[in-house]
């Protein structure tokens, strides 16, 4: 009887293996191509992809937000009837979104690392690290005395967990790329590509950028070897004896996404939090807040009369009745002080506005574009060198931008690829796009009229001076150095300027402390000059989703 059992259970494991192979057999395996019937991340070299990739990792600080269509723009109390942001239909692509405001503490890690890489006391970096230092005397008013923020908010640790302000658009842009090099040279420490702990090692002449690293592996890290190939990773060799693998690529799926603003749309898809309004594949109703309801305060039984954010309540009240009504925070409050919205986002209203990618334009063109909208497109490639490798910036070659203050600050760091805007070698023959900057297409302009002819002249002389030829006529400040070295600043006077807006500036979204009620909508939109700070406007960044839309493989659909 023994015996019997025996001889059925060998006879079962050989069924067992006879399946497996033919099932292997007729699908190809995981490892093998369906093109061509080749071996995949074969030991002996040729074609290397990861086969087993499952989904993107939620990278840190970040929550995933499932994209879908909605209503952008204002459906409720458009009071002032004007032409900006009506109601109309958007669908973006998933995405992750920062749980919170970037906050001081995030930030001083970010001035830390520029200091150390780059030390302000060698006159050749000073402006790097002057460039990215928050302006801290946006807290000055002239009939205030607000010197405990200017001299304590951005540092103490008692604002710590507060988000950031004092901050440009620019400045919240240059963080980002920051953020996405330092997090992906996190990634590959940790899947032994470098060395463990290696950014302890960087200098101004050898650190890590992610473009770098794609394009031209070699020279990142200023070509360090011991770095480069010091991870954990066993080297791999093809049967030549050629180390392979050797350095990540997009196809390991190893390099993360990069950090980014949000665009408008993104940001105010978040904001709404439709989900918690869902009724199988319609919504009921529209929503005026990032949480449901019309009111401000929470008529939950528990916290029934709570306000639900912060903002300016009323004619100099910041904060309410002390000890009973008070929201918390006179100025900016700690994150996650009051309850995030359905995707799990806080502060979408209130606290601080944050700054958005997009340029502004009264106009959200959605009859040419309903698909991830988004103005402000400046399309750049690599710079190239003689020999056709990319052009990496050096110490000696940093330059440096002037804004209209006055203000110095880097674009590209040493180490980063120089880029250049994408010429006809691009643009020739193509349907999507024409040219490298987009921020001003089909805005409204003459320019973007179908009768426009590149030769118009759009002097102010002749005998239609009086008339305004550009829909964007904004003053143009001048900011140069004379032969001397001396800054000439002169404010542009004329009485001919007609708006405030131009391609420099740029939206922010969301309610403040400073705000009444009425901006606490996601849909209300303003803006402000790119290289300009407030003390109440902060950010939060984003980053694409790439591969599934849903993270729920058995996701109900209706």
């Amino acid at each position: 009887m023994n015996m019997k059992k025996v001889i059925v259970s060998r006879i079962l494991i050989v069924l067992a293996i006879s399946l497996t192979l033919v099932s292997c057999g007729r699908s190809g395996g995981s490892n093998t191509s369906r093109a061509t019937g080749w071996d995949i991340n074969s030991k002996e070299g040729g074609f290397q992809y990861n086969t087993k990739f499952k989904e993107q990792e939620t990278a840190p600080g970040l929550v995933f937000v499932e994209g879908g269509t909605f209503t952008m723009g204002r459906v409720q109390d458009d009071v002032m009837h004007d032409w900006n942001n009506t109601p109309n239909q958007q669908h973006l692509q998933s995405f992750y979104m920062d749980e919170t405001e970037v906050t001081n503490l995030m930030y001083m890690e970010y001035l830390d690392w520029i200091k150390r890489v780059y030390p302000p006391e060698e006159e050749n970096f000073r402006a790097i690290y002057e460039g990215v230092v928050p302006d801290t005397l946006v807290w000055r008013n002239r009939l205030g005395y607000n010197e405990v923020m200017t001299e304590n908010y951005l540092r103490h640790p008692g604002y710590a967990e507060y988000p950031v302000v004092g901050v440009s658009w620019i400045q919240a842009v240059e963080f980002a790329n920051w953020r996405t090099d330092r997090v992906n040279e996190m990634y590959l420490q940790q899947e032994g590509y470098l060395k463990q702990d290696s950014q302890y090692e960087a200098t101004a002449d050898a650190n890590f950028n992610t473009d770098t690293y794609i394009n031209a592996p070699t020279q990142t890290f200023g070509g360090n070897e011991e770095i480069l190939k010091g991870g954990k990773l066993k080297p791999q060799t093809d049967k030549e004896g050629n180390e392979i693998n050797v350095f990540a690529s997009r196809q390991t799926g190893v390099i993360s996404p990069k950090y980014r603003l949000p665009t408008e749309a993104e940001w105010e898809y978040a904001a709404l939090g439709l989900s918690e309004v869902r009724s199988y594949n319609v919504y009921r109703g529209r929503k005026k807040y990032p949480w449901d309801g019309q009111y401000t305060r929470s008529g939950k039984r528990q916290v029934r009369g709570d306000q639900l954010a912060n903002f300016k309540q009323g004619k100099g009240d910041y904060g309410g009745i002390a000890g009973w009504s008070d929201d918390g925070a006179d100025i900016t409050a700690q994150v996650k002080t009051y309850a995030p919205n359905d995707y799990g986002l806080y502060d979408m209203a209130g606290n601080v506005a944050e700054w958005v990618a997009d340029v502004y334009r009264p106009i959200v063109d959605d009859e040419f574009n309903d698909f991830n909208y988004y103005r402000g497109n400046v399309y750049t490639k690599n710079v190239l060198n003689d020999d056709g490798t990319v052009k990496v910036v050096t110490t000696d070659e940093v330059e440096y931008d002037t804004l209209p203050t006055g203000k110095l600050v880097v674009r590209v760091l040493p180490g980063e690829i120089a880029q250049q805007p994408v010429d006809e070698n691009e643009t020739y023959l193509r349907t999507n796009f024409d040219r490298a900057d987009n921020r001003n297409f089909r805005d409204g302009d003459r320019q973007s009229s179908r009768m426009y002819d590149d030769g118009f002249d759009e002097s102010e002389d002749g005998d239609n001076a009086n008339v305004t030829r550009k829909m964007y006529n904004s003053p143009k400040h001048s900011v140069e150095y004379d032969s001397t070295g001396t800054l000439i600043r002169e404010r542009d006077k004329s009485n001919k300027r007609t708006s405030l807006i131009n391609d420099e500036v740029r939206v922010y979204k969301g309610g403040s402390w400073r705000d009444r009620e009425y901006w606490l909508d996601p849909a209300q939109r303003r803006y402000f000059p790119q290289t300009m700070a407030t003390d109440y406007i902060g950010f939060r960044c984003a980053m694409s989703r790439v591969g599934s839309k849903s993270k729920s493989k058995n996701k109900t659909k209706n």
